[in-house]
């Protein structure tokens, strides 16, 4: 029994000495998948009873949909949430900066910024109306309350957060540590837990937590393998990019059936860029400029316009590229230059393939029965009306109204079952020159 209770208390003071920090790192834009990923390491933290979570943060912004969850996973988090821009060099603009401040304790690196968090509307030259003005107040009224609802009860300063939304302030380490924006300015990760070790923290929702995390082990808590492949197609250029592969794959399946990798190969990409832009703000009147496009590329092939449906194809293809995702931030908009190469190119591959199917199509036939329409032959015995003749090396039975001796040349102007309908190559010509002469 003594046994027991000293293995027991043994095990009571080797227990703190497991416990450990999971580290998150997230860098890149706000978006639907950096959503899940957090919400994920989140609860595997709490799951597995984790001092903290550390979530290493360097971003440019992104979706205010994807922000507000993430910040909500944070704010209801079972475990103590730092939040930490690094390395030096990064930055948590825009959206970054509504998280950077959700966290129970903010931390940044030497060297890094914060703030920029204004509302991004994208007008692209167009006059705002009063309406528009109007939204732009709201949207802006929205956020700003949003940020002071969690800001003043982590403690911070709440009129100087929100001027990050309202005036598009930004801030570097220094000036956010000395205006009670941030908590902390550590080197690295085990500067950082340093500092916080033995801290008390107040959670958002009243209690009280002392760090003991000094001595903790760092877990990493990497993507999952959809998570990787998720980020890598959300990404607007590369998801209008495999949508033009995949469009230009169908095309050619469709203009040459049988064809089967070009189908294959442009069905799964325009899945592919489907579920992608699933996750992305797409505007449905860019949808409507590439469709366009597309028709004036087929009108192109099909009526001599000396390109210049053509080049309206490309002018609709591009425009629609760009304006294809409402990104808040540039990082999550297509780029012109992606958008312009991939339309002059697409142009260019469609109207080509197009041109040469057309043309296929209004090529005469020259194999089986109707590429016999037009040849010549020669008379093997007289028609008179019927007899055989000679052409392309076989032997046919042919029928004249005309009679016509053997040996004679003979054109091919029908066919009756196996029976080709003939007349003398000089009535032919005759006939011809008397059209010419009319």
């Amino acid at each position: 029994m003594r046994r027991l209770l000293l293995l027991f208390a043994a095990l009571c003071i080797a227990l703190p000495s497991l416990a450990q920090v999971v580290r998150l790192k997230l860098d890149d834009t706000i978006q639907p998948v950096s959503e899940e990923y957090i919400s994920r390491g989140i609860d595997y933290a709490a799951e597995h009873n984790a001092q903290a979570v550390l979530i290493e943060l360097h971003t440019p912004g992104g979706l205010v949909t994807s922000t507000r969850a993430i910040i909500s996973k944070i704010l209801g988090s079972k475990v103590p949430v730092i939040i930490y821009v690094y390395p030096t060099g990064a930055n948590a603009a825009s959206a970054g900066f509504f998280i950077l401040e959700s966290a129970d304790i903010a931390a940044m690196a030497p060297g890094t910024n914060t703030g920029s968090a204004h509302p991004v509307s994208l007008a692209f030259g167009v006059a705002q109306t009063k309406e528009d003005d109007t939204m732009k107040a709201k949207i802006e009224n929205d956020l700003a309350a949003f940020l002071r609802s969690y800001v003043s009860k982590r403690g911070r300063n709440v009129a100087l957060a929100e001027t990050g939304v309202r005036e598009s302030k930004a801030f570097s380490d220094q000036e956010a540590l000395s205006q009670n924006l941030i908590d902390v300015i550590a080197k690295d990760e085990q500067d950082l837990l340093s500092q916080v070790n033995g801290r008390t923290v107040k959670r958002f929702d009243g209690s009280t937590v002392v760090m003991k995390i000094a001595a903790a082990p760092i877990t990493d808590y990497d993507r999952s393998l959809k998570e990787r492949l998720l980020g890598f197609l959300v990404d607007p250029n590369i998801a209008f990019l495999i949508f033009a592969i995949g469009a230009i794959g169908l095309y050619a399946e469709f203009n040459h059936p049988g064809a089967i990798i070009p189908g294959v190969v442009g069905t799964v990409c325009i899945l592919l860029a489907l579920f992608a832009f699933h996750f992305l703000p797409i505007r449905y009147a860019a949808v409507t400029l590439i469709l366009a496009s597309f028709i004036f590329f087929a009108l192109e092939a099909k009526f001599a316009t000396h390109g210049i449906l053509g080049i309206a194809g490309i002018a609709c293809l591009a425009l629609g590229g760009m304006l294809l995702v409402d990104g808040p931030i540039p990082e999550m908009r297509v780029k012109w230059e992606m958008a312009l190469s991939v339309s002059v190119a697409f142009g260019l591959i469609t109207v080509f393939l197009m041109t040469i199917a057309l043309r296929a199509r209004r090529n005469k036939v020259t194999t089986g029965i109707q590429g016999l329409l037009g040849q010549t032959g020669v008379a093997r015995s007289p028609l008179s009306p019927t007899g055989k003749v000679t052409v392309m090396g076989e032997i046919w039975d042919a029928a004249s109204l005309v009679p016509v001796a053997a040996g004679e040349p003979v054109v091919i102007r029908g066919i009756d079952g196996l029976t080709l309908r003939v007349e003398p190559v000089a009535q032919s010509v005759a006939a011809r020159e008397v059209v010419l002469q009319r």
